[in-house]
This record gives structure tokens, C-alpha cells and sequence, in this order.
């Protein structure tokens, strides 16, 4: 490879897995910093951006996938200095992203990472970190002794919600998945009890619910969507609050009023995108201190950048833990 160009992940097509190719070494812009990449997780959102199907589009192809990581930076702008360890995120959607030797980010999207911090847990913990934990401490606004039910448990912004209600103090935690091999490792994560999902109505799901949760539910952690929510309200109690994070089971709900009226329901949408530079900050650093203590687990997996396209398929089959890219054997030529 010429000096200016390094091995990336590449997307050359929308609808397509990437795939290692030469690209060009980017240039730091004004208020960015250069990064030198040690390790990049694997999310959802970067395989809706590759699939044209992200709101906010795609970048011109190709483009390197990635929306977080952790890494070293090389080039500062005055703020961040050279030399640093960072946890970073890109923007979204952006022309380089993580997967790769070197990623350009704005420097208000880094966050200092303390010398305990592996590179790979700091690169897993944050997008599904911060979506898990701030959506029961800040959104849900969780008070200590309610019963909590964690939608899509088995997931990793699921886990994290389990355990984070955990360590905020739930009266009772109660995980909800289809996969029950996954479903009972979250178990062991603190989760006082399971519901699966198949084979039950709403009424039955909601029923089942509120049993498993000894009493009406005061918050609902949502990850799916449709029928499963609706279930999930039906359990709730009056002025239980609803936090919706995705819509992996079900784009759409028919949703009576009676039931918001009834029980003066609160729906919350959450999205890491929206929220502030400290906001971000703080969520990241409360949970990555959670899990340098051993309190809260990020169960992950890790990957070469020359094996992406294996941990790409497997990230489209939901492995029920994070899938990290690791690398710092990887430089430009």
C-alpha cells in the first residue's frame, strides 16, 4: 500500500457486508482530532446505515463503517491533546467511521479513558452503555423499590437495562426475550424473573408480566415495540412511564387511549443522538465505572478487522453480546 493509504473495512455498495480495501488516510478538519484506533464495536444502527435504510441516509460510497471506539489520539486540536486515550464517537453517518487504523472525529466526541479502562470494554460500553443506563436514570427517571420490566432483555442495551436496575435499586426486575438460552444468562445478570415471548396473546403476555413482576409494572424498558409493548402497558400501574429505545420486534403499534388515559400513562422515546456532550459524558463514565468494578458486565466477543465480515453476519443474527473489532496490530503501510 502507498503511505497514504491503510487497510479499512469498506462498504462499496448499499444492502452489502464490508469488506477489507485500500482507502485513503483522512485528514484532520478544524475541531477534529486524528485517531489512531485500538479497538471498534459492532451496533445495530451501522448495519441500518449500510442498508439505505438509516433516516439520516449514508455517506457517499464508499465509506467505512463504525459509529464508536476507543483508541489514541495523534493529532489534537489545542483541547485534546496527542496522545491521549479516548473512547470516541463518529458521526452519523459518517465517511470514515471506527473500522479502521485511523478515523477523524469532532473533538467534543471524545471522552478521556482512565488507564484501568481496557480498550475493548471502553469500545463495547458506549452506544449500548449509556441507551441501557440513562434511559432507567434519567428518561424513567427509576426510583428506588418500582418494578421494572426490560423489553428485548437479551440484547445488549437489554442486559445493561437489567443490571442497571439492579444497581439503581429496582424492587424487582423482570427480563423479557424470545431466546431462552440468552434470556436465562440474564438471569444471572440480576433479572428476578423471565418471560418469553412466544406463543402468548397480548392479554396472556400481560398477565404474564404483572405476575412475573408481583404487582402492576411502574417501568417498561422497550426495545421491540408492537404487541409486546402494548402487553407491557396493559401490566403497568397508574403513572407508570414507558421508555421506547428501538423497534426491533415490531415498526408499529395500534395503541387504544383508554390505556393512557386510564392509567395516565407516560410513552418516552430515547436516542443516544439527542443527547448533550455531558449527558454523554456522565452516562459513559458512571457505567464504564460499573464494569472496571466488576458490577455491571459487558459480555463480549472479539474480532481481527480481516475477519469483519464474519462479525458483521454474526451481528445480523443478534448474538446477544457485543462484538468487538480490535486494532492495534493494524496501521497504515
Amino acid at each position: 500500500m502507498a503511505p497514504d493509504l491503510m487497510k479499512a473495512a469498506l462498504i462499496r455498495a448499499i444492502s452489502h457486508d464490508p469488506a477489507l480495501g485500500e482507502i485513503a488516510v483522512p485528514t484532520p478538519k478544524p475541531g477534529q482530532v486524528l485517531i489512531a484506533v485500538r479497538a471498534a464495536s459492532l451496533n445495530p444502527i451501522d448495519q441500518w446505515i449500510a442498508s439505505g435504510q438509516f433516516y439520516r441516509g449514508h455517506p457517499p460510497l464508499p465509506y467505512v463503517p463504525g459509529c464508536e471506539g476507543a483508541g489514541v489520539v495523534l493529532q489534537g486540536d489545542g483541547r485534546i491533546r496527542s496522545g491521549m486515550r479516548v473512547r470516541f464517537e463518529c458521526a452519523v453517518p459518517a465517511a470514515y467511521g471506527s473500522l479502521a487504523p485511523r478515523t477523524v472525529v469532532d473533538a467534543d466526541n471524545t471522552f478521556p479513558l482512565a488507564d484501568d479502562a481496557p480498550d475493548d470494554l471502553a469500545a463495547a460500553i458506549g452506544i449500548a452503555g449509556m441507551a441501557g443506563w440513562l434511559a432507567l436514570a434519567s428518561r424513567a427517571g427509576l426510583r428506588r423499590g418500582e418494578r421494572v420490566v426490560v423489553l428485548g432483555a437479551t440484547g445488549m442495551v437489554g442486559q445493561v437495562a437489567v443490571q442497571a436496575a439492579r444497581l439503581l435499586g429496582a424492587g424487582r426486575v423482570v427480563a423479557v426475550g424470545r431466546n431462552r438460552e440468552a434470556l436465562d444468562r440474564v438471569k444471572a445478570l440480576g433479572a428476578e424473573a423471565l418471560v418469553d415471548l412466544h406463543g402468548q396473546s397480548v392479554a396472556e403476555l400481560a398477565g404474564a408480566l404483572q405476575e412475573a413482576a408481583g404487582g402492576p409494572v411502574d417501568v417498561v424498558i422497550d426495545g421491540l415495540w408492537g404487541e409486546p409493548a402494548l402487553a407491557a402497558m396493559t401490566a403497568a400501574g397508574t403513572g407508570a412511564r414507558v421508555v421506547n429505545l428501538g423497534q426491533s420486534g415490531y415498526p408499529t403499534l395500534s395503541l387504544p387511549s383508554g390505556i393512557l388515559r386510564g392509567k395516565v400513562l407516560s410513552i418516552l422515546g430515547y436516542s443516544n443522538l439527542l443527547l448533550s456532550k455531558s449527558e454523554r459524558q456522565d452516562g459513559f463514565q458512571t457505567v464504564l465505572s460499573h464494569a472496571v468494578r466488576g458490577d455491571l458486565i459487558i459480555d463480549r466477543e472479539l474480532f481481527s478487522l480481516n475477519r469483519i465480515a464474519k462479525a458483521w453476519q454474526r451481528q445480523q443474527r443478534s448474538p446477544h453480546r457485543k462484538l468487538v473489532i480490535t486494532l492495534a496490530d493494524d496501521s497504515p503501510a
